[in-house]
């Protein structure tokens, strides 16, 4: 198979000459299908920054089912993919997910009617019952050429870069599912996320003559020692912004005075005032540990999601996702299977009937959009 690359973050050329819809055949959609795709996906590592050999993944099995497949080069050996009907990319609704995941990798693992391995939750579940679920609609005609395409981004969980970089598509819809861990409920919202990193530069030096040198991570571990005392901001739909102190790093040996000391810190933020959030970090912080340097590299309110479909049970997640890096004026919804709870853990999983769920849900959204089937609020 030959793959085309242009690593300007434009939308490539197909990778095969799409056929008129009316001319495809379909494969049977069933149950060892999803299962199969789906452990293809989680057998294939792709931790972010290495998502390369899992777009490969999706490409055949996408151009087997008879799709239309894009790439668009984010980064050397780093690609997003576009899957679509016929001979145009453009549709009503865009239905996306991410490939990468967090390291460590894990293997696939099947124990009864669960599935383990990394990213089995996070979100190669969402990907295999996504697809699946739009392969479904297409063969039985209740979706058709021009309704639907489905997009995968690559650095989801690390930067953005996927999604940042299909704006350059130059494509719009009226309406996009994102496919992340719900637990079948249609997400109303989640929180925003503010990264913080706080360096602390000393001074090298024998440890037995500590006044010889400066120790960094004494001046760190201060700063860090105020931050679960700090009253932080809180609302009633998004609940309490919450920090994760994630890394800490520093000193090269026991006896040895520490010259580098460096933090990162993750907070979920639960109000719009994400300013005024960052200034009392900033503020009581440095009032406690003057000489550490602080820089919040990102700073993303929260979310708001639509959720006017019915049927679905509603639900407020804490976790951030690409949604506010994929502009434009379409309707947003965030829906998939499995627990966020296991996610990013070394027993990550889900059950078998989370996927199979899943496919029906995603079906329903579909559906329900494209017929305008929304709620209205009185």
């Amino acid at each position: 198979m030959k793959f085309l690359h242009l690593f300007e973050a434009a939308l490539l050329a197909p990778l095969a000459t799409p056929t008129s819809y009316n001319s495809l055949t379909y494969p049977t959609v069933s149950k060892s299908s999803l299962l199969s795709l789906h452990q293809a996906l989680v057998e294939t590592p792709s931790i972010s920054g290495s998502e390369y050999n899992v777009s490969l993944v999706l490409i055949d099995y996408l151009q087997k089912a008879g799709f239309t497949v894009q790439t668009q080069a984010v980064a050397p050996e780093r690609q997003n993919v576009l899957a679509y009907v016929g001979q145009s990319n453009k549709t009503r609704v865009l239905v996306t997910s991410h490939i990468d995941t967090v390291p460590p990798y894990y293997p696939y693992e099947r124990k009864g009617d669960e599935i383990w391995g990394r990213g089995s939750v996070d979100a190669k579940g969402s990907v295999a019952s996504q697809i699946i679920a739009v392969e479904s609609l297409l063969q039985s005609r209740e979706i058709q050429e021009g309704d639907v395409a489905l997009l995968y981004v690559v650095g989801e969980e690390r930067g953005g870069a996927g999604m940042l970089a299909a704006n350059a598509l130059g494509l719009s819809w009226e309406a996009v599912i994102f496919g992340e861990p719900t637990e079948l409920k249609l997400a109303s919202g989640h929180k925003g996320v503010l990264g913080l990193t706080a360096t602390a530069k000393g001074k090298a030096g024998h440890s037995g003559y500590p006044e010889s040198g400066k120790n960094a991570l004494d001046i760190l571990v201060k700063a860090l020692s105020v931050i679960p005392g700090i009253e932080l901001p809180w609302s009633e739909r998004y609940g309490n912004t919450t920090i994760n102190l994630g890394t800490l790093q520093g000193g090269v040996a026991a006896n040895v005075i520490p010259e580098n000391a460096n933090a990162t810190l993750s907070v979920r933020v639960a109000v719009d005032d994400v300013q005024g959030l960052t200034d009392l970090l900033n503020s009581t912080i440095l009032a406690a540990s003057p000489e550490v340097q602080l820089s919040f590299p990102y700073a993303i309110g929260p979310v708001a999601i639509d959720s006017d479909i019915e049927g679905f049970e509603k639900v407020v997640q804490n976790y951030g996702t690409d949604i506010p890096s994929l502009k434009g004026g379409h309707k947003r919804y965030l829906y998939g299977p499995g627990t966020i709870l296991v996610a990013h853990s070394d027993h990550e999983h889900l059950n078998v009937s989370d996927l199979e769920n899943a496919v029906g849900g995603y079906q329903t959204l579909i559906k329900k959009i494209l017929a305008k089937d929304f709620i209205v609020e009185p």
